[in-house]
């Protein structure tokens, strides 16, 4: 929701106040005379444009909702919903965990289960068993008696019985294995490799960590843009009506200017690579052959390409200045091998 907050330390005052989707509702819907140009929470036009939104003035889940169920009236151009509309006529989002909520209490299940296998294998101390055969030799024993053993005291047992200890079984063989296709299941619904997932890469190597992650990347990609789309723009619009109105904290062509005609651009956090001096030489081989641009190599890691270059050109004027040259890269050495015999000693 944007609200304004008078303590904000800027002379802009909007503030953004995150809602639960849980709070979003209306209790009376059933008597409302809305129809069907309304959900659970949302009131839409005849176009299906939202127009406003209810919101409880205390979580469900709070015992002040037994009492009440009053709710604010919200106009839809206060309210950010960010949601994925995945269906035709979609109007609330779910979230992309949901298919693996169950997945989870499997795996909670299964290692309680395994671990309370182990702690009862582990409250026996040991057991007393017999190899001769039912009225043989050994002394008669009452079955399923308790014998107290006290530590570091040695004992006498009973004529033809031995003294065993349970072998715990768990966990199993198939432990690990089960717990790893669960974790790489619960992933696949985020677009997540597994070793983020389980944050461990132990199991990697160089060439599939990088094939897992490009799908990684492009679905992290499609979600920052449309949340640039969805939220950031409306917030960016809603802050320049809100600076428009402060007097000189604006300049005057910004005072003018329409929202669409304003070139902007949304920097997000790059995603390092994991070997530095190959990305350095795709990238220099990639602006070579004119297949990229510098706007798009500095925004894939978060930096603005006309800042950096304004920088770049201080830091060299000032290098001129004080008679520092620039280091020239060193090529690489090749390795020489001795089995070669197209190289002699003179090359």
């Amino acid at each position: 929701m944007l609200v304004a907050n008078p303590k904000l330390d800027s002379p802009v005052k909007l503030d953004l106040r995150l809602i639960e989707a849980d709070q979003v509702a209306t209790p009376d819907l059933s008597r409302q005379p809305m129809g069907a140009n309304a959900v659970d929470g949302i009131v839409f036009d005849a176009q299906g444009n939202p127009i406003e939104y209810h919101v409880l003035k205390n979580h469900p889940g709070d015992q002040l909702m037994r009492y009440s169920l009053d709710y604010d009236h919200i106009p839809a151009a206060a309210m950010l919903h960010y949601f994925r509309n995945d269906r035709p006529g979609q109007s609330r989002g779910i979230p992309e965990i949901t298919p693996a909520l169950p997945l989870f209490a499997q795996l909670r299940r299964y290692t309680l289960a395994v671990i309370a296998a182990a702690e009862t294998a582990a409250d026996f101390a040991a057991v007393l068993y017999t190899d001769a055969p039912a009225n043989g030799e050994a002394d008669p024993v009452e079955a399923m008696d308790l014998v107290e053993l006290e530590r570091r005291m040695a004992t006498v047992l009973p004529g033809g019985w031995r003294l065993g200890q349970i072998q715990a079984q768990q966990p199993s063989t198939g432990f690990a294995e089960f717990k790893k296709e669960i974790l790489n299941e619960i992933a696949r619904c985020l677009n997540m490799p597994f070793n983020v997932a389980c944050g461990n890469s132990s199991g990697y190597n160089y060439a599939s960590g990088r094939l897992d992650h490009q799908t990684y990347y492009k679905s992290i990609r499609v979600d920052q843009d449309h949340m640039g789309i969805v939220v950031l723009d409306r917030i960016l619009r809603a802050w320049l009506d809100e600076a428009i109105l402060v007097s000189e904290l604006l300049p005057l062509w910004m005072r003018t200017i329409a929202f669409r005609d304003l070139d902007h651009q949304w920097f997000w956090d790059g995603q390092e690579h994991v070997d530095p001096a190959k990305e350095a030489n795709a990238q220099a081989t990639r602006l070579q052959n004119h297949t990229t641009t510098l706007a798009y190599e500095f925004a894939r890691q978060g930096r603005d390409w006309e800042s950096e270059l304004r920088q770049r050109a201080k830091e060299m004027n000032l290098m001129q200045q004080l008679g520092l040259g620039l280091a020239q890269p060193q090529p690489a050495a090749v390795p020489v091998t001795k089995d070669d015999p197209s190289e002699t000693e003179e090359e």
